[in-house]
């Protein structure tokens, strides 16, 4: 059974409300698991889908099996099928024999592709791997490098929250916030949400209109309580 098949008879469990799931490259993203970002309602818009670089040169030094293109067609697709979905990655700066025109390269396609969250980190050996022998990028330009990446992340980051003030978004409630009468929960794009409510049920689904965005979270008030007041 694949992945998409599985998530299909996932589906078909009533009492399911959500399913996600993470992918680790962008090859085992299949046609039928585009295919169920369409098909299937309960699968949530958000996608983790690495591609650490934007240089085909580092990307075949890192002996990934995808190219800067073969990844934006594949974004085009996934988006294709589903057009609000939310796009995470992982991004690796200083990669033995990177250069800054590679560089410019990996910062042109996070222009491209625009993400609502990444990972970044700068390249560190380790032993007994072909890149801990080869050439090292001195330690300052792989901080520059990764600095001026993050912020240029952390611009699109606060981009997409701050797009969903105004919205209201359904809310899966997990736990007790620390205010009185809050409470936690999750957005469909993974988004940690701090909201106003009557419900204290964990694992209930409340509509919440977002009052509020910051960097890593959202605040909001459920939708009934704010047509209420």
């Amino acid at each position: 059974m694949t992945l998409a098949a599985l998530i299909k008879k996932l589906a078909e469990i009533e009492c399911l409300e959500r399913i996600r799931y993470t992918t680790s490259h962008p090859n085992d993203m299949s046609d039928d698991l585009i295919e169920a970002h369409a098909e299937q309602p309960k699968l949530m818009p958000y996608l983790h889908l690495p591609v650490q670089a934007g240089s085909d040169k580092v990307l075949k030094a890192m002996n990934r099996k995808h190219t800067a293109e073969s990844y934006f067609r594949l974004i085009e697709r996934i988006r294709g099928a589903r057009p609000d979905i939310a796009l995470s990655g992982d991004f690796i700066t200083g990669f033995p024999g990177e250069t800054e025109e590679d560089f410019q390269d990996t910062l042109a396609l996070v222009r491209e592709v625009r993400y609502a969250q990444a990972y970044s980190f700068k390249y560190s050996t380790r032993p007994g791997t072909p890149a801990a022998g080869s050439e090292q990028v001195p330690e300052d330009e792989k901080a520059d490098r990764l600095a001026r990446l993050q912020a240029l992340l952390t611009e699109q980051q606060t981009d997409f929250q701050q797009a969903q003030v105004g919205r209201t978004l359904p809310v899966l409630i997990e736990k007790r916030g620390r205010e009185d009468g809050q409470m936690v929960g999750k957005s469909p794009y993974l988004q940690a949400v701090h909201l106003k409510t009557d419900s204290t049920a964990i694992g209930q689904i409340v509509d919440v209109a977002v009052t509020e965005a910051w960097r890593n979270s959202l605040n909001g008030i459920e939708a009934n309580l704010q047509v209420l007041s």
